[in-house]
Parts: C-alpha cells; sequence; structure tokens
C-alpha cells in the first residue's frame, strides 16, 4: 500500500521567523530621535511607564504596547507592586523591603501577556520557561537597566493626551555564558502535537537543526514578527571582551538554570523528551546479530558444501560396496555355489529360482492383496460404466450442474485485507479495534509533481541571502499548480446513493470543522496553502528596507520563510502574510516538497499535493460517494497528464487505484488464459491420437476425447467453485488462475495414462470392448487413485493455512481434484468407450456419418514416445557412467538449493501487483524518490489504564515531572535509533498537550466570571475581561496534574479546542478523534501518532511491524506495573500496511507446515496402497522434497521473492511431483524384471512416457503463453515459478527418479513371482500377469515378439546366458 500523511493530526501553532528588521522600514511620519549617549550607572533606569502603541509597527498579533524614555533611578517596590513583580520576575526578587525595578504595574502585566505566548511552547521544561522570563524581566525590569540596555531610537508621540517619547529600540548587552546557557536549555523542548521542537518556531528561517543563541535571539527582538512590541538588537559579548562595548555598558552576566536544575520557585527539572541532561542512563542497544560465519566465510554456505562431500562420499563408499559384494557373488557362483540367489550390483536379489511360499513376506503379499483388489474393483467399474456410457454421462451432468448451481451465490474477494489476512488474526484484529474506535484511516489522493528540464536560479533575498531555487520552485509552475488544484477541489457530480449533487466537502477530512465543513475546511496539503490558496498573496510585493538596503521582497521570500517556519501565523516580510493553510493547519514542508538536501526546500525537485477523504466502512454509502470522487479526480489527472500545454511531469494515485489495476490486469490478462488453455487443449487433441495411416487420421485422431477431458477438467473446477459457493465459502481471482491449470495438469495426466495404455493394449480373444475399457483401467486406475488422492489429502490439509488465500485455494483445489478423479472414472471412461465404438465403425470424429475403408490395424499403436524411450533414453540414462553423472548432479542440485533456501527474500513489493506500464509503477517511484517521511504509526492503548491519575499520567507523558521511562519516552527513545527501529518522529501526546492547556501560565484554560456562561470555559480568544479565572492554579513545583474530577470535566473543552495563536495546545483536529470515552467519561481507547522512517520495500515494511511491536510490548509491560491497571491492558502499533506485511512475520514456519502436512499424505497413501511399501513411499517422498527445495532455490537465483501468491504454487508443487513421481514408483515397485536397472528401464519406457507426454507436455505450452501476461505477478508467479517447477518435476521424475530406483528401489515382489510360479508357466501366463500388475510388457526387440516359444525354451534351458546379459548390462 502507498505511504499516508496526516497533516490534520500534526496541530500546534505559534510564531516563528528569523532575523531581525529595523524600523527604518516602516517609519512614521513622526519626528524621529536617536540617541547617541545615556546614563550608564547602577539603580538607574533608561525607560518606565508605557507610552501606548508602537506607531511604527502595523498589525500585531498582541498591542505592540512601548515604554516611555525615562532615564531616572529604579523604584521600590512595596505592596501590590512588590507582590505582581515577584509574580512574573521571580528570579530578581530580593524580598519586600529590598526589591527596586524599572517597571511599572501596567508594565508588568504587558510583560506577563507577552510571556503567555511563548511560555505556552517552553511550559513543559520549567527552568526554560524561568530562564525565557529572566532575559525579558531583565531588559524590562532590571535595577540597573542602563548599564545592559542602551536605547537607540525614541519617537514623539501623544499619549493620554501628554507628548512622550516612546521607546521603539534599544540594545541589549549580556554575556555569552547567560544567553547559551538559557537556550541550552530550550533547545530541545519538543511540541508534543509534532513531534517537533519547540525552538524551530521561535527561529525563524533557521528551523530547530540552524537556530543559535545569536538566532534566537533576534528572534525575540524582532518587531515585525507580530508579537515583540518593539526591536531589539541582542549583543552576546563574550566573558572579558570589551572591544566596541558602549562606555559604562556592563553586560548582563546572570545565572541561567541547566535544565536540569529545578527553579528558585520550586519548578521540577525538565523531562528527558525535553533536556538530554536529564535522560537516564541507557546502556547502548546490542549490536545486530552479526551474519552467521564459519572459518571467516558465509556459515550455510560452509555447512552446504560440507554436505555434499558427506554425500557424495557415502555415495561413493556405497558404490564400492555394491562393487565388492557383487565381486565376491561372482566367485562364489563359479566355485559351484548355486544356491539358486544371485546378487546384482546392488546387492539386491536376482530372483532366478523357484520363489517358496514360505520366503514370501508380509509387505509382498499385502501390495499383491492391493493391487489384485483394486484392480478387480476398477475392472469391474470400467466394465459397467462402458456400458452404459449414455447414461453416466447424464448422470455426471446432472451432477456437476447440481453442484455449479451454486455459482449464483459466489462471492469473489477482491478486498487485499480479506485475501491476505486472516480475521483472527493480530493485525486484523488491531485494525478492527483501531478502525471501530477511531474510523477507518483516510483515504489518500495525491500527486507528485515534477519538471526536471527547467533550470533554476538563485535568489538573493533582502532577508535570507542568497537562497537557490530550483527549475521546478518557480511563480508560474506555484500558479499553474495552484489551477489544477483548484480544478480537482471544484469537482462536483450527481450521487445516486445520496440522491444530489455532491462535491469535495461531503467526503473530505476536515480536522477543525468535521461536522460541517465548506471547501475551504478540507485537508489540502500543498506549497500553493502557504499562500492560502489565493493569487493575490502569490502576487504580493512590496518594498522592504533592512540594515538600510531596501529591496523588492515577493513570494519567495514568503516561501523561504514559510517552508522553515510552517507553523507561523505571520512571516517577518513586510507582506506579513500567514504560513497557516486555510483550513487553518500548518503544511509542513515534507507535506508540500520532495526530493530536497540538508533542509534546502526551495531547491526541491518535486511538489507534494494531497487531498485527504474521510474513510467509510463498504456498507456505508457515502463509501461509493468516495469511490466516484476518486474516479472523477483520477479522471482530471488523466485529463490533465495528456494535455500538452502541461508544465509538469507527475505520478499520481487515488486510494482505489491499486484495487482497480489490479482488476483492470486481471481483466486484460483474461485472454491470455484462454489462450493458454487452448493450447493446451490443441495439444492434448493430437497428442491423443493415434496417427498409422493418413487415410484414417479423422478416425484415429482424439479431438472429442481430448475436448471431453478439457471439459472434465472444467466441469470438476465449476462443481468445487458451486459446491463451496453454496456452502458460503468465498473464491478469489487466485483460485480462477491456479486451479484450473493444477487440475488440468493432474487431470490430463491421467487421461494420457488412461488413454495410452488403451491405445498400447490389444483386445484379448472372446474379450468385448468394454470387457477391455474396464481392464485397462483396472491396470491404471490404482495409479491414478494413488495421485489423485494424495494430492487431495494434501490440499485439504493445506487448508489449515491461516492466510484466507491459501485456505480457500486449499479448498477448492482439494475438491476439484477429488471431483477430476470422480468424473474420469465415470464421465471419461463412458467418453472413451462412445469414442471407441465409432473408431471400431471405421466413422471420421465430428462427421460421425462418415466412415473410411480403410481397416484398424491388430497391432496396438506404440506411437513415437515410447519406442524412442525404451530404445534410446533409457539405456543412455541408466547407463552404469551416467547414472553415477546424474546422482553426482542432483546431489550438488540439492545441496546448492538448500543454501540458496536460506538466502530466499521474503515479501512481496506492493509494485509487482500492478502491471507494466501502470500509473502506479511511476508513483511509486517518485514516492520512493521524494517523499522525506515514512507512513504515520499509532500506537494504541485499549480499555483497562486508568488516565485519570496521576501515576497515569506520569507513565504515558513526556514533560516535566514524568516518568523517566513513559510510554512517549520510550518511544522518543526508540527514534534516537531510526536504522534499528525504524521510527522517525517521537509520537504526539494528548496528554501532555492537556496538561500543558491546563496550565494557569498559558490563556488556555480559563473559565468565565461574568455573563450567562460563567463558571463554564472560556476559549483563549475571548476578552479576558469575561475570563478572569484561571482553570487550575500554578502548582508550587511546576508539576501541574488534575485530578480525577479536574481531568473529566476539561477533557472535552481539550478536545473541542480549536487551536489558534492565543492557545496553540487545543486538541481539536488533533486529538478530539484519538481519545475515546464511554458514556460515563471513561476512556476506553487512545493513540499516539508518530511516524516511520521511509519504508520503500516489504522487508522494511515488515522490519518495521515487528520493531514497533517489540517496543509497544515493552510499554504494555511497563505500564500494567502501573497501579489499578487491568492484566489485559495492551498498548499496540496500528499502521494501514500493517493487514498486509504481517504475513511475511509467520511465513517460513507456516510455508514450513504448509508443505510438511502436503509430503505427509504423499507418502501415507503410497505406502498404503502399494502394500505398506515404506521403500517405494519414502523414495517417492524424498524425491518430492528434492523437488521442492529445488524450486525454493531456483527460486532466489531467478529474484522470486517467497510469499503468499509462492506458497500456493509451491503446494500446488507439491501436487504437480505427486504426478510425475507416484506414476513412476508403482511402475518400479510392481516390475518383476530380474535388475533394478531393467526394472527401472521398463518403468521410465512405459511410464515416463506417459507421463512426459501428459503431465510436462501438458502444462509447458499454457506456461509459455503466459510470458506474455501483462500482470507482474502472473509473470513471475505463474510463469517463472510454474516453469520452474514444470521443469525441474520433469528432471527429478524422468532423469533423477529411475536412476535413484536402480540403485535403492524396493525388490521384486515375490508374491507375485509365486503366483506366476503356480499358475501356467508359460510365456501367455506370464504375459497376463504382466498386464495385471505391470502397466505394459517391456519387450526388447521386434524378434521376441514374433517368436515367443523359441524364446521361452531358449531362456529355460540357459539361465546363466542372462546372468551374463544382466551383468553387461549393469556391472554395478
Amino acid at each position: 500500500m502507498p505511504n499516508h500523511i496526516s497533516e490534520g493530526s500534526l496541530y500546534s501553532s505559534v510564531m516563528g521567523g528569523p532575523l531581525p528588521t529595523s524600523l527604518d522600514s516602516a517609519s512614521p511620519v513622526k519626528e524621529v530621535l536617536v540617541l547617541s549617549e545615556a546614563t550608564t550607572e547602577p539603580g538607574f533606569c533608561a525607560f518606565y511607564e508605557e507610552c501606548g502603541r508602537n506607531p511604527s509597527v502595523g498589525e500585531t498579533l498582541i498591542p505592540p504596547i512601548v515604554p516611555c524614555l525615562d532615564p531616572s533611578p529604579a523604584r521600590h517596590l512595596t505592596g501590590e507592586h512588590y507582590r505582581r513583580f515577584k509574580q512574573v520576575c521571580p528570579m530578581l526578587d530580593n524580598g519586600e523591603g529590598n526589591t527596586f525595578a524599572c517597571c511599572s504595574m501596567k508594565q508588568l502585566s504587558s510583560l506577563e501577556l507577552s510571556l503567555t505566548l511563548s511560555k505556552a511552547l517552553l511550559v513543559r521544561c520549567p527552568s526554560c520557561v524561568d530562564n525565557f522570563a529572566h532575559l525579558h524581566c531583565i531588559n524590562t525590569c532590571s535595577p540597573n537597566q542602563t548599564l545592559s540596555v542602551k536605547v537607540t531610537k525614541v519617537m514623539n508621540i501623544t499619549y493620554l493626551g501628554k507628548p512622550k517619547e516612546a521607546v521603539v529600540a534599544y540594545q541589549s548587552f549580556m554575556s555569552t555564558t547567560f544567553a547559551d546557557a538559557a537556550f541550552q536549555s530550550c533547545k530541545n523542548v519538543r511540541i508534543p502535537a509534532t513531534g517537533g521542537f519547540a525552538i524551530s518556531t521561535m527561529c525563524g528561517r533557521y528551523g530547530a537543526k540552524l537556530c543559535t543563541p545569536q538566532r534566537w535571539y533576534d528572534f525575540q527582538g524582532d518587531s515585525s514578527n507580530g508579537l515583540a512590541p518593539l526591536d531589539i538588537d541582542f549583543q552576546l559579548i563574550k566573558e572579558g571582551d570589551t572591544a566596541g562595548l558602549p562606555e559604562g555598558v556592563i553586560p548582563y552576566n546572570g545565572r541561567a538554570l541547566k535544565c536540569n536544575e529545578t527553579t528558585a520557585t520550586g519548578g521540577q527539572v525538565c523531562s528527558c523528551q525535553d533536556c538530554e541532561e536529564s535522560c537516564p542512563s541507557v546502556p547502548p542497544l546490542a549490536p545486530p546479530p552479526a551474519p552467521f560465519k564459519l572459518f571467516g566465510t558465509n556459515g550455510f554456505l560452509v555447512i552446504a558444501i560440507i554436505l555434499l562431500c558427506l554425500l557424495v562420499l557415502a555415495f561413493i563408499l556405497y558404490l564400492t560396496v555394491s562393487c565388492l559384494v557383487a565381486s565376491k557373488n561372482g566367485k562364489d557362483e563359479e566355485k559351484g555355489k548355486k544356491k539358486g540367489k544371485n546378487k546384482d550390483q546392488n546387492s539386491n536379489d536376482v530372483t532366478q529360482r523357484i520363489i517358496q511360499p514360505s520366503e514370501v513376506t508380509c509387505t509382498d503379499r499385502n501390495s499383491l492383496a492391493a493391487q489384485a483388489f483394486m484392480g478387480l474393483q476398477f475392472q469391474r467399474w470400467g466394465t459397467f460404466m462402458a456400458s452404459y456410457p449414455l447414461m453416466v454421462l447424464l448422470v455426471a451432468a446432472i451432477i456437476v450442474i447440481v453442484f455449479s448451481a451454486g455459482l449464483k451465490f459466489i462471492k469473489l474477494t477482491t478486498d487485499p485485507v480479506e485475501l491476505w489476512s486472516a480475521p483472527n488474526s493480530r493485525a486484523r484484529q488491531e485494525k478492527d479495534f483501531h478502525d471501530t474506535h477511531f474510523t477507518p484511516f483516510f483515504r489518500t489522493n495525491q500527486l507528485i509533481l515534477t519538471a526536471p528540464q527547467r533550470k533554476g536560479h538563485i535568489y538573493d533575498s533582502l532577508l535570507f541571502g542568497k537562497q537557490n531555487f530550483s527549475g521546478l520552485v518557480s511563480k508560474d509552475l506555484i500558479i499553474e499548480l495552484l489551477e489544477l488544484q483548484t480544478k480537482i477541489q471544484q469537482i462536483e457530480f450527481w450521487s445516486e446513493d445520496l440522491k444530489r449533487t455532491v462535491n469535495l466537502k461531503d467526503v473530505c477530512y476536515a480536522p477543525l470543522n468535521p461536522s460541517n465543513p465548506s471547501l475551504t475546511d478540507c485537508a489540502v496539503n500543498s506549497l500553493p496553502q502557504y499562500f492560502q490558496n489565493s493569487l493575490d498573496n502569490i502576487n504580493a510585493k512590496v518594498n522592504m528596507t533592512e540594515l538600510g538596503v531596501t529591496k523588492e521582497v515577493d513570494w519567495r521570500d514568503h516561501l523561504i520563510y514559510c517552508l522553515n517556519s510552517p507553523l507561523s501565523f505571520k512571516d517577518i516580510t513586510d507582506l506579513g502574510m500567514s504560513c497557516m493553510a486555510d483550513y487553518g493547519a500548518p503544511v509542513f514542508s515534507f507535506l508540500a516538497v520532495g526530493g530536497y538536501k540538508n533542509d534546502e526546500f526551495t531547491n526541491s525537485e518535486a511538489f507534494i499535493l494531497t487531498f485527504s477523504l474521510n474513510n467509510y466502512i463498504r456498507d456505508n454509502p457515502k463509501f461509493k460517494v468516495a469511490l466516484q470522487w476518486e474516479k472523477e479526480f483520477l479522471k482530471i489527472v488523466q485529463d490533465y497528464q495528456k494535455n500538452p500545454a502541461a508544465n509538469f511531469t507527475f505520478a499520481y494515485m487515488a486510494e482505489r487505484s491499486l484495487e482497480d489495476e489490479i482488476n483492470r490486469t486481471t481483466a486484460e490478462d483474461i485472454p491470455i488464459f484462454m489462450i493458454s488453455y487452448a493450447v493446451i487443449f490443441v495439444y492434448i487433441a493430437v497428442a491423443l491420437g493415434e496417427y498409422n495411416s493418413w487415410k484414417r487420421i479423422l478416425v484415429d485422431s482424439k479431438f472429442l476425447v481430448g475436448l471431453g477431458g478439457i471439459l472434465v477438467v472444467g466441469c470438476s473446477v465449476l462443481a468445487s467453485m458451486g459446491f463451496y459457493s453454496w456452502i458460503g465459502i468465498p473464491s478469489s481471482l487466485v483460485i480462477l488462475q491456479v486451479v484450473p491449470f493444477l487440475v488440468l495438469a493432474v487431470g490430463a495426466d491421467n487421461i494420457f495414462i488412461f488413454v495410452l495404455e488403451y491405445q498400447r493394449d490389444a483386445r484379448r480373444s472372446g474379450e468385448t470392448r468394454e470387457e477391455q475399457i474396464g481392464r485397462v483401467l483396472g491396470q491404471v486406475a490404482p495409479s491414478m487413485l494413488l495421485c489423485s488422492l494424495s494430492e487431495s489429502i494434501c490440499f485439504f490439509l493445506g487448508a489449515l493455512s491461516t492466510m484466507p488465500a491459501v485456505k480457500s485455494f486449499a479448498l477448492y483445489a482439494a475438491l476439484a481434484v477429488l471431483m477430476d478423479f470422480v468424473l474420469q472414472m465415470t464421465a471419461f471412461v463412458a467418453l472413451l468407450s462412445l469414442d471407441a465404438r465409432r473408431q471400431d465403425s471405421n466413422r471420421c470424429e465430428l462427421l460421425c456419418c462418415v466412415s473410411v475403408s480403410t481397416q484398424r490395424p491388430n497391432k496396438p499403436n506404440e506411437g513415437f514416445l515410447l519406442p524412442f524411450m525404451r530404445k534410446y533414453y533409457a539405456p543412455v540414462l541408466l547407463h552404469r557412467y551416467t547414472r553415477v553423472i546424474v546422482m553426482l548432479v542432483f546431489i550438488f542440485m540439492l545441496c546448492a538449493s538448500l543454501f540458496l533456501m536460506l538466502n530466499v527474500k521474503v515479501g512481496l513489493d506492493q509494485e509487482l501487483a500492478m502491471p507494466k506500464g501502470s500509473y502506479m509503477l511511476d508513483y511509486f517511484k517518485y514516492l520512493y524518490k521524494y517523499f522525506e517521511v515514512g507512513v504515520p504509526v499509532y500506537f494504541v492503548t485499549k480499555r483497562g489504564f486508568d488516565f485519570t491519575k496521576v501515576e497515569g499520567m506520569n507513565a504515558v507523558c513526556s514533560s516535566v515531572g514524568c516518568d523517566q521511562f513513559s510510554m512517549t519516552q520510550k518511544i522518543r527513545y526508540a527514534t534516537d535509533y531510526p536504522d534499528r527501529s525504524y521510527l522517525a518522529i517521537p509520537a504526539n501526546s494528548w496528554v501532555d498537550d492537556f496538561i500543558d492547556w491546563l496550565n494557569p501560565g498559558s490563556k488556555c484554560c480559563r473559565l468565565y466570571t461574568l455573563g450567562p456562561n460563567t463558571g463554564e470555559f472560556c476559549p483563549a480568544n475571548i476578552s479576558a475581561i469575561l475570563c478572569g479565572r484561571k482553570c487550575m492554579k500554578a502548582p508550587a513545583d511546576g508539576v501541574l496534574r488534575p485530578n480525577v474530577d479536574e481531568f473529566y470535566r476539561f477533557l472535552p473543552d481539550f478536545l473541542g479546542n480549536r487551536p489558534d495563536l492565543q492557545c496553540s495546545k487545543g486538541g481539536l483536529g488533533a486529538y478530539d478523534t484519538s481519545v475515546v470515552r464511554n458514556e460515563r467519561g471513561e476512556i476506553i481507547a487512545s493513540r499516539f501518532m508518530a511516524y516511520h522512517t521511509p519504508l520503500t520495500n516489504s522487508q522494511e515494511f515488515t522490519a518495521a511491524l515487528l520493531r514497533a511491536r517489540e517496543l509497544a510490548a515493552n510499554i504494555t509491560e511497563s505500564m500494567r506495573k502501573v497501579p489499578g491497571t487491568s492484566p489485559d491492558f495492551e498498548v499496540f502499533p496500528y499502521t494501514i500496511t500493517n493487514v498486509f506485511y504481517e504475513q511475511y512475520l509467520t511465513i517460513v514456519p507456516e510455508g514450513l507446515f504448509n508443505i510438511s502436512l502436503c509430503l505427509l499424505p504423499t507418502f501415507v497413501v503410497c505406502c498404503l496402497l502399494l502394500g505398506l511399501d515404506l521403500r517405494s513411499g519414502l523414495l517417492n517422498l524424498l524425491t518430492i522434497i528434492m523437488i521442492t527445495v529445488d524450486t525454493v532455490g531456483v527460486m532466489t537465483l531467478w529474484s522470486i521473492d517467497y510469499n503468499a501468491v509462492a506458497l500456493i504454487n509451491l503446494v500446488t508443487a507439491v501436487g504437480i511431483s505427486v504426478e510425475f513421481v507416484s506414476h513412476m514408483t508403482r511402475s518400479f515397485a510392481l516390475s518383476i524384471k530380474t535388475t533394478h536397472v531393467e526394472r527401472a528401464k521398463e518403468a521410465t519406457a512405459n511410464m515416463g512416457s506417459a507421463v512426459f507426454a501428459g503431465v510436462a507436455m501438458t502444462n509447458l505450452p499454457g506456461i509459455l503463453v503466459l510470458a506474455f501476461a501483462k500482470a507482474q505477478l502472473i509473470q513471475i508467479f505463474f510463469f517463472r515459478l510454474n516453469l520452474v517447477i514444470t521443469l525441474l518435476g520433469m528432471a527429478h521424475g524422468l532423469i533423477f527418479l529411475p536412476v535413484l530406483l536402480s540403485y535403492f528401489g524396493p525388490g521384486v515382489n515375490k508374491a507375485i513371482l509365486l503366483q506366476a510360479q503356480q499358475t501356467k508357466p508359460n510365456l501367455e501366463m506370464t504375459i497376463k500377469m504382466r498386464e495385471m500388475y505391470d502397466n505394459v510388457t517391456y519387450e526388447e526387440s521386434p524378434e521376441i515378439k514374433q517368436e515367443p516359444d523359441s524364446q521361452v525354451n531358449s531362456d529355460a534351458s540357459k539361465p546363466s546366458q542372462t546372468i551374463e546379459k544382466q551383468e553387461r548390462i549393469d556391472n554395478f
């Protein structure tokens, strides 16, 4: 999923701005007197009392009241004057009888008002607040004012009818020791709502990163910032440095408190989050685990090499021992030790003697009984099905129709959350909890715009010096962006759901006016918002004088300022414009621009335009309205992209885009799948035919049989889907794409085995066509049952998976495979019977009324593949040297794949879900390149924690008096290690801001004392005359905590208070949706938002989820220790992407579990159906495991990530591997050839040819067609992975397994030989027996077939000749 950035959640406001501005730029039309000399002696004031407003200052945020020039002795303070002074400037108090000052009562009131706004930001750190007040108290009230203050400018004004000289500028001299210490105490104080630093709003363009003591003081003395009533030129003088000091001036060098010191009034030390010196000693993080190494290199590689060496040595040892045993047996035979029992090169019995009944083992008898019983039952069944084909087809069709009727209830799951996240999974439960209590995460619609071909320029700003402007950041492009933004904001359309015309305000996210928003209340984050989306503001310009230099300032100066101080209500230029967005919130720089370095925002490479919509549950009518708005949004953006006049190169997305693109590509790739199925159908139809003569080609073709086989597969899939639709289990696109392929692979293999066996069989004397079909079915059906039953049980066990997509796929596949087998045993047998009747009547296919005169030859048709594999492939493969090479190669492949398997990437990057050429691919590329922040992460608290108690608040907050290891403190500690924690910005905290909001040092929480609302909450923008009472009294130690009643009383007021300049801590917009209370006011859920670092791939998303959960678990453990906390209380992290990436935390063990469950039935069923033949079952299992391991190894080499889609294919791989392996294993186990090599040759020729034609050649053409699909998912996980599975299955089944069986396969079944000896000892009986238990006889030459009797006699008279021949075939 894409990154979602929440701007509406980040509120705090205040002033911000750089550099002092001279009053020359705003000189009044009055006489200005510049003083060159003044009295400088202790105990004297430079100014005293108020002289009204500063006429040289325009509009301000607070009244710019200035003092009167009054060189006079400091006043002795007594009574109320003294008490007021002690309250505002306690650090200058020397006792009531010994305190002097240069400020009147009015001045103290104005000073307190001026300090209030700054204190609201800094109140989290009492020592910082004290130092800040200390500085301004010294300038305004110091009894030795003339020693450190030098008036530089006064103005003649008339105040209260009297002429006065008003001080409008002065110099303040202080030592760097005091200045630096005061700055250090404040520089780390944070704003909880934003996670940023308070100093960034008090240092102008420099922000927190570049702020210094001089720049901090410069801003405080700049009257153009709307806060300072006059200009103060702060001169920071090093101790002992007197150069340039005016005569008599002594820089103030008082003691500034450190942030980890208590204040004189009892204020506590600042918290760790606001003061590094207060932080406890936190042990450094343990280094990440080092890569596993042995002997200085990759440990897993070393283990793989050792394993390779051990396996190769073991195999060589086996060959050596086998050779020695074979040699010894040869010598014993020469000495006349003819006991009728010999050993072949593998030390296996060579049965060339009479078998006694006592020699037959239980396993052999069980195997014979199982085969005889199944063969007889399937023979009877096949004969019956073939005898009544039309009735069978009718009944089968009725059953399929009944099952398929459920398709009218089918539910196709397209929601990625429903598809890949289990309803009972942790991430899903957390998402449901979050969405239930806080509403779903808002919908993001975003553009990222660039102009790469435009050249930048350097702008020489009057205030900010030379600044680099990229080609993108230009006036014409900003205006063009505004026009595009306005066009999108004006989208209107008719909604059938609401039955009216709707626009953006009906669905937009409006954090500050959620109940009745207007268009300007909608959260739209963009660069034009710094100009309040006003063209007039963008075009505004004015001449401004700074330090005697007059230049024009324009949009560039305002933009430079706002990008560095986005929280400002007024810039420092004479333009005097706000930086706040028109919807009342700040637009942080990383939400407006991207692609910048070192905070050089004007040199950005991208504009970011974001429209945030409310999210609704899918049943809500407004959900469809939001989808429709996004559709209109995409239309406008796409039309704009096609406009040749557009100057932007950009990428875009809507919240609906992911699902839209996935559905679009699925629809576009349907023809590819249809072509794939058509290719497979054509192959089956052609490959099943008998081609003895051109004259009979239309008679012997199997077009209709092939079509019938395809229909059987299709009907089995439809029946499976219909059945599950009946019972309410939803389907998915994955099922539609994978299950037919799987069933086709399984079904086609069985069809080929059955049809080819029938074609190779000769009808016996007196045997009817139906009886022949039944007999052939009796020979091959047990093998078909073995594979189908193994695969079906495998998939049913795979349904134990917790992932919905894997679970539903397994259920659908299991029933489809089972239905396919049932239909093959019924409908397909009937179809073959009908086709055999037609063929026997020499009637053409498709043209049934046309017959040919050329008769069908009596000789069975072996086709091309069987003779080729018998004469060439099997002898070459099973040559003694070839076998050794094959074993060594596959041992190497296994060891290499084991190593590669440990390096496979786990995950699925969201780009892969998009088709090639999708606009979303461009968006992801732009997102990763230009975005400077990651997705937001919420730390959510559940019910069971008491926030109203002091212990509860201290366990959460991060300001003064809070626990050093509180919840928000721990999150802040984690941000110190972003590479490990994946957290970039600390969490905001409604608890901290609520406490700060209650602080009587700010204007935020007051009560009406006059009017009808007396005693109720009074907002900060209401006159102090009406609201004369604070909500709470100032605590002596500076640690403010409301009691339970105060907490419940004022929390709703805090959450409903809109932040403004007078009170930046209001909770509306930032926290009103982050605190959920029940009807009794009890907090049942709350959340604290932090930000991840930029995450670019699934591995990083998964790691971020894991680290966030570890942190949340640690927080939960510590918060449960707070008295009164419920033992089941929990804190969990929530990010919108968690539901998609949680699966990768457990997908490796879950995949091993699922694949192991699939492997188990292949072993058990093989053993049972072969009569408890454990060796055959183990060899079968070993080969399938090797196919699976090698598949994962090749995935690493071919850049195929391991994920849920890959797991589905790996489960499919087990099923297809059964087809490649089990038929061959059974054929070998039931062969009665004399040696392992001969039996392997027979199995390879007879069954290998059918497997190659039925599985490999059926899959390959269809898979190759998928290479042309547009969807990357299909190309990677269906084309690449299925190609790998098929090729490896074919290699192991047709190359490795015959060789493995020739070495380690089970011995000849003695029960079968005994049965043969107890019947007629002639070739006819032998052939009959072989036909019953093998799939077909294995003949070495045409001559043998022509003279069977003479050959039998010859063999009977020369037993030693057979042994010599065997030795020539296989020395080992």
